[in-house]
């Protein structure tokens, strides 16, 4: 008789946000992540300009804080850069066990033993929380933020459906 799992396999987006970047943390976080036994299907250092910043954050267009996320995330916010390391992490039910790990939004709600309890706090200038950390939240945002955050070329697999087209554009090349 076959064995019954209840395995789903997923991907989820992972960001090293300003602060954590600012604070050398990256070391720290993928160490914690690696315990997981993911899968990395994509990495990469960006400089996060308005218009990705408010893609990213576009569910939260209109309220309060909005601006101070949209600041925070492209580096206008105090001490803090425009440099995000964004991942994606392949593996049997990733979202919810790197969510665990991450810890809760507001970094004086997370157990202090996960990431955001460790590294995050709330600014007093701002109010934002410097959470360190980002990490989709469902199968259907982290589909929409790996999309707004790589290109299909970018990952090392193929874990959408995608299509070729010809693109004629004007991009930076080496001199």
């Amino acid at each position: 008789m076959a064995e019954i799992t209840n395995k789903k396999i997923q991907q989820t987006l992972v960001l090293i946000k300003p602060d954590g970047i600012v604070k050398s943390l990256t070391g720290n976080i993928i160490s914690v992540l690696s315990e997981l036994k993911f899968k990395i299907v994509a990495a990469k250092l960006i400089r996060v300009d308005r218009d990705l910043a408010e893609r990213h954050y576009a569910i939260h267009k209109g309220k309060a804080f909005y601006q101070g996320l949209i600041d925070y995330l492209t580096g206008k916010s105090v001490y803090h850069t425009n440099r995000v390391l964004a991942l994606v992490y392949q593996g049997e039910n990733a979202i919810e066990r790197i969510r665990e790990v991450v810890g809760k939004t507001n970094p004086e709600e997370a157990h202090p033993t996960t990431l955001r309890g460790k590294y995050g706090r709330i600014s007093s200038k701002t109010g934002v929380f410097e959470n360190v950390v980002h990490a989709s939240d469902s199968p259907e945002a982290a589909e929409y933020e790996i999309k707004t955050w790589f290109k299909p070329s970018e990952l090392a697999d193929t874990i959408y459906p995608i299509k070729k087209e010809k693109i004629e554009k004007e991009e930076l090349v080496w001199a």
